[in-house]
């Protein structure tokens, strides 16, 4: 959900509240079934001002597992994302910023990976670069990122296309 929704800031994860999100119209497959599709409410964030309701969208595959969360942990209002206990029991309050980016070490290291080199800024930077990947223009990603700065967004493209780009295989 945190990158797929645009790579969003740990604390806009571990605040994340079942009253942001808005079930949205279903997005036509291109070769198949339609794609289901929620908007994210950020409300006030690090760079937006208080009256600015910041929307992000979130489609196909990550709406299915949140959605599977919610009916799991029994989430109907409140803190989408919570601790769970040792016995199974999903707590009430939301889980702390700081536990964004343990889990996702943890669940790197559970895949083979290098736990150092993946942190939860990660999701934001990573979100960037692969849109630099996929050919994605560079507004449409900051339109679901929210970059404000297109500076330190464009660093991350930069960086991606850079190797490949064609000004790399001049001769």
């Amino acid at each position: 959900v945190a990158f797929a929704s645009g790579g969003r800031r740990r604390s806009e994860i571990a605040g994340l509240r079942r009253e942001q999100l808005t079930v949205e119209p279903p997005i036509p497959g291109d070769d198949g079934p339609s794609l289901p599709s929620l908007a994210i409410h950020l409300g006030r964030t690090k760079t937006t001002s208080g009256d600015e309701d910041a929307v992000v969208y979130l489609t196909g595959r990550p709406v299915d597992a949140l959605n599977a969360w919610m009916v799991a942990a029994k989430i109907d209002s409140g803190s989408v994302f919570r601790a769970i206990g040792r016995w199974g029991t999903v707590s009430r309050r939301a889980i702390d910023p700081q536990s964004v980016n343990a889990i996702i070490k943890q669940r790197v290291e559970l895949a083979g990976l290098e736990r150092g080199e993946f942190s939860a800024h990660g999701l934001r930077s990573g979100y960037l670069t692969e849109a630099a990947n996929r050919g994605i223009p560079l507004p449409e990603a900051m339109e679901q990122s929210r970059h404000r700065s297109v500076q330190q967004a464009s660093s991350y493209y930069n960086n991606a296309t850079r190797r490949s780009g064609r000004a790399a295989q001049m001769l």
